[in-house]
């Protein structure tokens, strides 16, 4: 239930004439709007003259008065009305209209799809609100341009249709940028992934073995990128590649983000990811993320810069391990099954619809023969993951025998037996712990204490040992 100040109507009228004039009084063009770097100066003009005016119509407003009013406006002018108001709720993803007739949707972290009592006037209301945010990215959605694929200067993307497109009503969905981000600790507490199959993950990232991170719509994919990108190693250059700024690293790090662009009103200036893929490989990156994979000159390019000595980590969608293999190796991608092994593992997400909950489902290698062998599968009845039985590796019983791809090459790499790699693996998962024991879920905070690990282990071993906070 959201609940509003109620306004009355000879207020209303009054507000609506001081709305007309400041149409009149600031003249904002496409630029204006769309240019991210003047949207401070737009919304300081209009913050200003609205008190201006505020102070001119109601002499007698006090400071919180005043400060109503003015967010009031600034929402019916240059802001999406009502929708405002929901949208700075942190616990929601996304918020949706289907049609003018039915009440707003958002989609709630925690609850799931929900109704809301906010209702938009009319169509026409839904499809003014469209032109706000089409403007505001340069381009125009009409009838003759019905579709909107938008990004939003704080991150959220937006899609929109227009009738007959969509044909019950105008429709907005807005997917809601996260103001908290994931990070590792986050994972292990709400138990999306266990402490040993992270400490798995760590490995290969440390030794910059190459990963696709896999699942379904709204699984957690680009969530669960985020949270791995904090096992990087600070001295190491990260490129990472989005259509829309997701992904939050450590300060420590040197990471440079790069964003896609839609094309312009008049179909010019799109760079897709494909380009970025390719302009990223001449920025000397010693680890590349990418976003998403979809189309085949994408899947081209990430294997050459696999096969050229970068780790790249790249989400697909894919509901299985097998299933990333059947995809990457069918039409349309076709990638030729001998080049697979350059991907060392697998992590498939999943989410359970009916309660919401996000799990690691499934942790896999690439065999030399190009086929997903899975490692650690999430079993529902226990609600974690397990190690797969047979000749599959069992990770922490210090077995003698490691019948793994993903090992071999550990060992190749880094000269380690079996035994030198379990207590590696080890003594991540009490690091891990410590970071639950100590509650260090921010991204800086969780950062700090990985960038300790790979400066000066021994010191952080201690803290950990003693399970006392890292100081600076």
């Amino acid at each position: 239930m959201v609940e509003i100040s109620l306004i009355s109507k000879p207020t209303e009228l009054i507000l609506e004439k001081i709305r007309q004039e400041l149409i009149r009084r600031v003249n904002l063009g496409i630029t204006d709007i769309s240019d991210i770097k003047k949207t401070d100066i737009v919304e300081e003009k209009f913050d200003k003259l609205i008190r201006i005016l505020i102070q001119k119509y109601f002499p007698d407003a006090n400071e919180a008065v005043t400060d109503f009013l003015s967010t009031y406006l600034s929402m019916k002018t240059i802001g999406l009305g009502k929708l405002e108001i929901i949208m700075g709720d942190e616990n929601l993803e996304e918020v949706v209209i289907n049609q003018a007739s039915e009440p707003v949707w958002v989609y709630h972290k925690k609850y799931g799809w929900l109704k809301t009592n906010i209702y938009l006037e009319n169509e026409d209301q839904t499809k003014h609100y469209a032109s706000i945010i089409g403007r505001r990215v340069g381009r125009q959605i009409n009838v003759a341009n019905p579709l909107l694929d938008a990004h939003l200067k704080g991150g959220d993307r937006v899609n929109a249709t227009l009738v007959p497109i969509s044909t019950a009503g105008h429709t907005i969905t807005i997917r809601k940028f996260s103001k908290d981000p994931w990070t590792i600790t986050k994972f292990l507490k709400t138990n999306t992934i266990t402490p040993e199959a992270a400490a798995l993950i760590w490995s290969a990232i440390q030794y910059e073995l190459s990963a696709i991170i896999a699942g379904g719509t709204a699984s957690g994919k680009t969530s669960t990128l985020n949270a791995f990108a904090s096992f990087f190693p600070p001295n190491q250059r990260i490129i990472s590649i989005e259509d829309t700024r997701e992904i939050t690293l450590p300060k420590y790090l040197h990471w440079v983000p790069l964003n896609t662009s839609l094309p312009n009103a008049e179909g010019k200036g799109e760079i897709s990811m494909g380009d970025l893929l390719v302009n990223s490989l001449r920025m000397r990156p010693d680890r590349v993320l990418v976003g998403e994979v979809r189309r085949k000159k994408e899947t081209e390019t990430l294997f050459e810069a696999i096969h050229t000595g970068h780790s790249v980590y790249a989400t697909f969608h894919a509901n299985s391990a097998r299933e990333v293999v059947d995809r990457l190796t069918n039409p349309p991608l076709d990638v030729p099954k001998i080049m697979l092994p350059a991907i060392s593992l697998i992590i498939v997400q999943f989410r359970n619809r009916r309660t919401g909950k996000r799990r690691t489902f499934q942790i896999a290698e690439i065999t030399e023969k190009g086929e997903a062998r899975v490692l650690q599968q999430y079993d529902p009845k226990k609600d974690k993951l397990v190690s797969k039985g047979g000749d599959q590796i069992d990770l922490f019983l210090n077995s003698k025998k490691h019948d793994s791809t993903f090992y071999e090459t550990i060992k190749l790499f880094t000269g380690m037996d079996n035994d030198e790699i379990t207590k590696d693996l080890n003594e991540k998962v009490k690091i891990l712990k410590y970071l639950i024991k100590n509650d260090i879920t921010e991204v800086d905070e969780v950062g700090k204490v990985i960038a300790e690990y790979y400066t000066d282990k021994n010191n952080l071993m201690r803290y950990v040992n003693a399970n006392q906070k890292l100081t600076d």
